[in-house]
């Protein structure tokens, strides 16, 4: 199997990379800011950041965690923000002061907030003033003791900082009240540390970078171990990855998904970072309006998404109109792609969405289409990344036949160490010799192409047959008045469990269940016709606009 995938790879990348070419993510970064000094590192409402800036900002705040927070390396500070120029600086400066960063989704419930923050111990958050209301309801139950603030418009010059802030906390009345007795300002700690010098400390390979916490889909959210060697691993992987696209200008990077999501930190914010791209900060991408208004300024050569995201730019009145004569690379994870969405793309755009695969416990990212593929639409998820091995193996752990579905089994320097303070889940999924258990079902074809079936816990049985969501979703997607479709199985007297969609319509279409129904019996078996159909306005999504089938497993308010 191994030859086969090894003997589709492109021309140029190479079979291993070298995980431990830099000791740690700080030796990496330390060599961007070195090689790109002059170059723009990050843009966000109208304000551009430069490599050298971000260096010496970054410097600032880690002086200011080391000498004002008085935080050790290995000690954890969250870091709850949208994508921002200060989410920027306060990762890289983390980073350089030898910390574990902890991503927090900043939508999260207050329930979810304290979890995070004691099972990961933070001593420190850094926080947006519109979600400090949350904080306040949980802070006293946690081990926080520093908490520093900031407000969206913080890093732009005067009077635009104040008047976004003004507009954001009085206009729109997107900042609740809150009350954090003690709360230091982000622009007053930027100002203490640049008083006092920062103290670079050693980090090595196998120290953790980031506590990346699991989406709790299945039980309880667990923070997967990610450590600098992990990290970089993935980045050469990436980098290697997409070199034959590379040439001597600079990439422009649409980042829309959120940074504090292991997708967007590490592909877009981290992985274009190495190669001295150019971040362009979407922070609130389900804005339809300022998001294509955004991109229409910059002449972009990447985007990354995930389904959702590019269906929704599709339909956006103004997308079509977008100059894509620079766009190379568009790449699609964090859910399956579907056909119909992936070929529109491609009509519009002119370039291929790419579909890769990962996990928050492979740093993500485990395999990729190559940037030699050219179809609209290829059904599968690529081919293992550089020093990447995976394995498609039966319930008994046996390694099946190709063409045949199995669970994926992964090994390879990007799997993380384990799960915080978790040894019995930890060993759940990681095997004595290494291997990673994915849950995911997917299947290797005879050239080394990896498809994902689907997970393993969404799997439907009809009448003893297998049936994948994933598929049902992608017919019906292809049904014309269908916006978006998601599927589960319900229980089912007859059958064990039947196949039910949820759709959303095409605004202005009348469309009618046995519409569907009818779509589908043309283009699948019997028993994958779904029995049941809904309709709802809209489907629920994680914060990167994956759909939560387990949400609409759950009964309706």
């Amino acid at each position: 199997m191994k030859k086969a995938w090894l003997e589709s790879y492109p021309p140029g990348v190479p079979e291993t990379i070298d995980a431990d070419s830099y000791p740690s993510v700080v030796h990496l970064l330390e060599s961007v800011f070195s090689e790109f000094a002059s170059r723009p590192a990050f843009s966000n409402l109208g304000k551009t950041l430069s490599y050298q800036e971000l260096e010496s900002l970054s410097g600032q705040f880690a002086s200011w965690l080391q000498n004002g927070a008085g935080l050790q390396p290995g000690d954890r500070v969250a870091l709850m923000m949208p994508n921002s120029l200060q989410y920027a600086v306060a990762l890289v400066a983390a980073l350089r002061a030898g910390l574990v960063v902890v991503n927090v989704n900043p939508l999260y419930t207050p329930r979810e907030l304290k979890h995070q923050l004691n099972d990961s111990g933070a001593k420190c958050i850094v926080i947006i003033e519109n979600f400090a209301s949350v904080l306040e309801e949980v802070i006293a139950d946690t081990p926080v003791e520093t908490v520093v603030l900031t407000a969206m418009g913080d890093m732009l010059p005067f009077p635009k900082s104040a008047i976004v802030n003004f507009v954001l906390r009085s206009v729109k009345k997107a900042v609740p009240a809150f009350r954090l007795p003690g709360a230091l300002q982000f622009k007053q700690c930027l100002k203490q540390g640049d008083s006092t010098p920062f103290t670079r400390v050693p980090v090595d390979g196998e120290a953790l970078a980031f506590l990346q916490y699991t989406g709790g889909t299945t039980g309880v959210s667990k923070g997967a171990m990610l450590t600098h060697r992990n990290i970089v691993a993935n980045l050469l992987q990436i980098r290697s990855w997409i070199a034959p696209l590379e040439d001597e200008s600079q990439e422009i990077v649409i980042t829309a998904l959120p940074m504090y999501h292991v997708y967007s930190l590490v592909v877009n914010c981290l992985g274009f970072m190495q190669a001295g791209g150019h971040n362009i900060l979407i922070s609130n991408p389900r804005d339809m309006d300022a998001f294509v208004k955004e991109m229409s300024k910059w002449p972009f050569t990447t985007i990354s998404g995930v389904n959702t995201l590019y269906n929704g730019l599709l339909h956006h009145p103004e997308f079509a109109n977008l100059d894509f004569s620079t766009l190379k690379l568009a790449s699609g994870g964090g859910m399956a792609m579907q056909r119909a969405v992936s070929e529109k793309w491609m009509e519009v755009t002119g370039t291929p969405i790419l579909e890769g695969y990962g996990l928050t416990e492979a740093s993500p990212v485990v395999c990729g289409n190559p940037t030699t593929v050219t179809a609209a639409f290829s059904g599968n998820v690529g081919l293992p990344y550089p020093s990447t091995i995976v394995s498609i193996r039966d319930e008994d752990g046996t390694e099946v036949e190709i063409g045949n579905p199995g669970e994926l089994w992964v090994s390879g320097p990007q799997v993380m160490k384990g799960y915080w303070g978790r040894e019995e889940a930890t060993a759940e999924v990681i095997t004595e010799d290494g291997w990673l258990r994915t849950g995911d079902i997917a299947e290797v074809d005879e050239r080394g192409f990896i498809k994902l079936v689907d997970r393993k816990k969404d799997m439907i049985i009809v009448s003893g047959f297998n049936v994948f969501p994933n598929e049902i979703e992608d017919v019906v997607a292809l049904c014309p008045g269908v916006l978006e479709a998601a599927c589960i199985g319900v229980p089912d007297e007859k059958t064990g469990e039947a196949v039910k969609v949820f759709a959303v319509r095409k605004p202005g279409e009348e469309l009618e269940a046995d519409q569907i129904r009818a779509f589908c019996k043309e283009h699948l078996t019997g028993y994958k016709v779904p029995r049941h159909i809904e309709f709802r306005d809209e489907l629920p999504k994680t914060n990167v606009g994956k759909i939560l089938r387990r949400a609409l497993r759950e009964p309706q308010p």
